[in-house]
C-alpha cells in the first residue's frame, strides 16, 4: 500500500496468516501462475511458483511445508519478466547508490522469475570465484540512474523513514516495472563493484552515513 502510494507499481499481493487459508485466498485471484512467499525471508528462500490451485493444496498438505518466521505468507501475482533479470536498487541515508541486475538464468531466481529456489552459492555475498567461466551473476546497470521510479523510490523511503534498503522491481513483456520486494537490510556485491569500477561502493556508503550519524 506504502508503494502504491507513491505511485509504484506493485504486483496483486496478498497477506494470509495460516496455512489454512491459504487456499480459500489463492482461489480469489483471477490469473496464474502465483508466487507464494514468506513475509520474513531472504535469498529467494521458502518462494514457490504454482500453476493452479491445485499445486498450491499439494504443497501446503506436504511434508515440504514450511511455516514462515513470523506466520505470515505473502500470495502474489507472477509478473513473467521481460529479460532473465531482476533489478535491484541500493539507498543509503534515503538516496540512490546504484541498481545491480540480477541474472536468473541459473538458478539465482529472486522472486518472481520463473524458479524460485537458490542455495548458498548464490549468495549476494559469496566471492567465490564463478565455476566453469560463468559471469557474474550480479552487474551494475547505468540505465535507472535518472530514471522516474528511483525518484518514487527515494519519495517512499523518506514517507516512511527508511533509511538502508535493498528494494526489488522487474520489468515485465510490455515495459512495465512492478516494484515487489523491499528489504531493509542489504547485501553488495564486491565483485560487481569492481567490474563497475563505481566512485562509492555499498560499504562505502554505508559506512560514510553511520559515520555521519555519529558525528
Amino acid at each position: 500500500a506504502a508503494l502504491q502510494k507513491a505511485g509504484l507499481n506493485v504486483p496483486k499481493t496478498q497477506a494470509v496468516v495460516g496455512k489454512d487459508l491459504l487456499t480459500k485466498a489463492a482461489e480469489k485471484f483471477a490469473e496464474w501462475p502465483l508466487i507464494l512467499k514468506p513475509n520474513r525471508g531472504g535469498k529467494g528462500l521458502g518462494v514457490i511458483k504454482f500453476d493452479d490451485v491445485a499445486g498450491l493444496k499439494s504443497y501446503i498438505d506436504s511434508d515440504d511445508y514450511e511455516e514462515p518466521l513470523d506466520g505470515i505468507w505473502l500470495l502474489q501475482e507472477y509478473i513473467k519478466p521481460k529479460q532473465p533479470h531482476i533489478t535491484r536498487s541500493e539507498f543509503v541515508g534515503q538516496k540512490f547508490i546504484y541498481a545491480v541486475n540480477v541474472n536468473t538464468e541459473q538458478g539465482f531466481e529472486l522472486c518472481p522469475a520463473d524458479v524460485c529456489s537458490v542455495d548458498d552459492a548464490f549468495c549476494p555475498t559469496n566471492e567465490a570465484p564463478a565455476e566453469n567461466n560463468q559471469p557474474n551473476k550480479f552487474t551494475i546497470t547505468q540505465r535507472f540512474n535518472d530514471h522516474e521510479i528511483i525518484f518514487a523510490l527515494e519519495a517512499f523511503l523518506k514517507a516512511n523513514d527508511i533509511d538502508v534498503a535493498g528494494i526489488e522491481f522487474i520489468e515485465d513483456a510490455k515495459g512495465e516495472l512492478y516494484v515487489y520486494d523491499v528489504n531493509t537490510n542489504t547485501n553488495y556485491n564486491q565483485s560487481a563493484e569492481r567490474e563497475a569500477g563505481v566512485k562509492k561502493t555499498g560499504m562505502g556508503a554505508l559506512a560514510d552515513y553511520l559515520i555521519s550519524l555519529a558525528q
